[in-house]
């Protein structure tokens, strides 16, 4: 297992830089993106504790009757944004900005469009009674058609709030949706407070108040693009050409959440059939607080997706491993901790929504918080292997898995316990999911290496070719103005050795120390923290390519040159010589990263 983690036994001072980055790098951005997670999740315990607390487990059962509508909806919203990120991310790193422009105001239409058509359905069946295949209990129902009017007012900025949160990450804006996720904290509770409390519209209210807190959400991400200070903007010509990508990208990946749509109407008749719509309500409850929770895997997966499709568009072999590195070493460990503490607040928990232990629903609430937790950790090692499997073209593997984790295990594994089990059966089920998913990951990278996953890259079958060959590149990690020399002359002699002419390999030499030097110079001094700059110079189908990235503050080059303006030639000479010499530079801040790119 260290093998795997490590990728070999003596880990070399470059990998160990970049790893060292791309740990510092996940973990900063984690707590924005684990914050975003939760607006959903606190709508979902909000509403469950305002109905358990201030209407009734009739009304909490109709809560968990829309847990699958709502996923089948999310489902859609995952096609968009998983696809778009991806995209985005790629011509990202391929430096393709008007693409970018294109992607974002594809996502954009299409998510109004979707929000337009989910308002429609949910008001015609509410307002028709059209909602009998979900449940025969007729008072649930009338619960459930008011409750589905109260979220047809927030299908759209449900759709939009989500691709705003993707790409503010992408801007590196991330906190602009921590502002967004407290503000709508605090619109929700004090709706919930005034519809369900005070005004007694009951489910209506519910729904209502996670609806319109949605719409404030939404306002404070989107007042960042309308101010003109985004990178990404409208695009002035909306071409459809990539919204084909988009679909073909994000639908793998969300397929698990349509096939759990069917699981989520499956487990819930097996429920109803065996044991009651008390289980329902047991279930529910269980569920809406463990989503809470979940949203630290959530807010994992949306740091590692931008990661991971920007290594796939750059080519990175290395920082592509490394996210995966310190999804094991880093995620897995912290997951763990939050699961133990689940579990051991499992009663105290519970009691936030039922507080009476006599009642059957108490107790079918606590197992469901002592047992749950056991399918986090595991989901994570899926989420991210799903992940990449779609960054990266395997639709095989997506596809099982999606089937696997969204139907097959939950939905079987329950049918086959719930005689024996009663609700329990569904929280065994979870934990059975995992493991099969995590064994067919294993058991997906034997079959193609032929072997045992000896290696990272074996265990997430990285092909030979992707990037530059090992001949072809050479990576080196600079920490100090002494050693921007020695490394400008290992620069100089790789080009001479693979044939490049000396006046070339001089210039890249030089190149390297001039860009280098000046981010040790500038950059390391910002601040008392300590840094890197990591360097790859590729020689491939005969340019000479210098890729510089730091986690300094943010500095482009080409923005110094323009202020500084003609007037004084020697000022910044080092930088205006490398834009004299160069066939092209191109500066990125990607995901708080300093990237540029220098041709020679």
């Amino acid at each position: 297992m260290n093998d795997l983690l490590n990728g070999q036994s003596t880990v070399d001072r470059h990998s160990t830089a970049n790893a060292g980055m791309v740990t510092k790098l996940m973990l900063r951005l984690l707590p924005v993106q684990v914050l975003f997670c939760t607006v959903g999740a606190i709508n979902g315990f909000v509403s469950g504790f305002f109905a358990s607390n201030y209407v009734g487990i009739d009304a909490m059962s109709a809560v968990g009757l829309f847990a699958p509508i709502n996923m089948l909806s999310t489902s859609i919203s995952t096609v968009l944004v998983g696809g778009s990120a991806i995209l985005c991310g790629k011509y990202m790193g391929q430096n393709k900005g008007e693409k970018m422009q294109n992607v974002f105001t594809l996502n954009l239409a299409l998510s109004v469009l979707v929000g337009l058509i989910f308002l429609v359905l949910y008001v015609v069946f509410g307002l028709f009674d059209l909602t009998g295949f979900l449940t025969r209990d007729v008072k649930v129902r009338a619960y459930f058609n008011r409750y589905l009017l109260g979220q047809a007012i927030g299908t759209i900025p449900l759709m939009l709030g989500s691709s705003f949160a993707s790409f503010l990450l992408l801007e590196n804006k991330g906190r602009r949706t921590l502002i967004a996720s407290v503000v709508y904290v605090i619109v929700n509770v004090v709706l919930n407070f005034l519809f369900v409390q005070f005004l007694h519209l009951e489910a209506f209210g519910l729904a209502l108040a996670s609806s319109l807190g949605m719409w404030v959400f939404l306002a404070v991400q989107a007042e960042y693009f309308l101010t003109g200070k985004s990178l990404l903007h409208l695009g002035k010509i909306l071409s459809w050409a990539d919204g084909l990508q988009i679909v073909q990208i994000g639908l793998p990946g969300a397929a698990s959440n349509l096939y759990q749509t069917a699981r989520g109407l499956i487990v819930n008749r097996l429920l109803e059939i065996f044991i009651g719509s008390v289980a329902i309500s047991a279930f529910a409850a269980s569920d809406s607080l463990l989503r809470i929770f979940w949203s630290v895997p959530g807010g994992m997966l949306a740091v590692s997706r931008m990661l991971i499709s920007v290594s796939i568009g750059e080519e990175d072999r290395q920082t592509l491993e490394d996210v995966m590195r310190v999804m094991f070493k880093r995620y897995l460990p912290i997951m763990g901790c939050i699961c133990a503490m689940i579990i051991l607040c499992a009663e105290p928990m519970t009691r936030i929504f039922y507080r009476d232990p006599s009642e059957p629903v108490y107790m079918m609430t606590v197992w469901g918080l002592r047992i749950l937790p056991l399918c986090m950790p595991l989901s994570i090692i899926l989420m991210h292997f799903t992940c990449y499997y779609q960054a990266s073209g395997k639709q095989a593997p997506v596809h099982v898995l999606a089937l696997l984790d969204g139907v097959v295990c939950v939905a079987g594994f329950t049918a086959l316990l719930i005689r024996f089990l009663g609700i329990n059966s569904v929280y065994v089920a979870n934990v059975l999911n995992g493991t099969v998913t995590t064994i067919v990951i294993i058991g997906y990278a034997w079959l193609m290496n032929r072997h045992r996953p000896r290696n990272m890259g074996e265990l997430m079958v990285i092909p030979d070719d992707f990037g530059a060959s090992e001949d072809e590149r050479m990576d080196l990690t600079i920490r100090s103005m002494e050693e921007v020399v020695s490394i400008s002359e290992q620069v100089q002699r790789f080009c001479l050795d693979r044939g490049v002419d000396e006046r070339r390999a001089y210039l890249a030499g030089l190149s390297m120390e001039e860009m280098a030097g000046n981010i040790v110079d500038h950059g390391f001094t910002k601040d008392h923290k300590k840094h890197s700059v990591d360097v790859r110079v590729v020689h491939k189908d005969n340019a000479v390519i210098l890729r510089i990235k730091d986690d300094c503050v943010p500095f482009d080059p080409g923005e110094r040159l323009k202020m500084s303006g003609d007037s004084d030639v020697v000022k910044n000479i080092g930088i205006r010589m490398v834009f004299k010499i160069a066939e092209k530079v191109e500066y990125q801040n990607i995901l708080g990263l300093n990237v540029l790119t220098v041709v020679i």
